[in-house]
């Protein structure tokens, strides 16, 4: 990852994008990370990460869970479809 300054950043912000394209690009004042930009396609990628781990750590949780499942016959009659 890169780290460059907000001062930096805000006086050259079409080269900090390109730059971000490349790699993670951290945005610091006074030495403390404030931002990162990162490429959309990188970002995306994190989300289906994030959403796919979300799915399993249901999963898990409802495996878990020692109470009596419902059928699905009966949870459709409850919904009334």
């Amino acid at each position: 990852m890169t780290d460059i300054s907000i001062t930096q950043a805000r006086a050259d912000l079409a080269e900090t994008i390109k730059k971000a394209r490349k790699r993670p690009v951290c945005i610091t004042s006074r030495g403390q990370a404030q931002a990162v930009i990162i490429d959309p396609s990188l970002y995306e990628k994190m989300l289906e990460a994030m959403e796919e781990i979300e799915d399993l750590t249901a999963y898990d949780e409802a495996m878990a869970d020692p109470s009596p499942s419902i059928p699905w016959e009966q949870v459709k009659r409850d919904l009334g479809i």
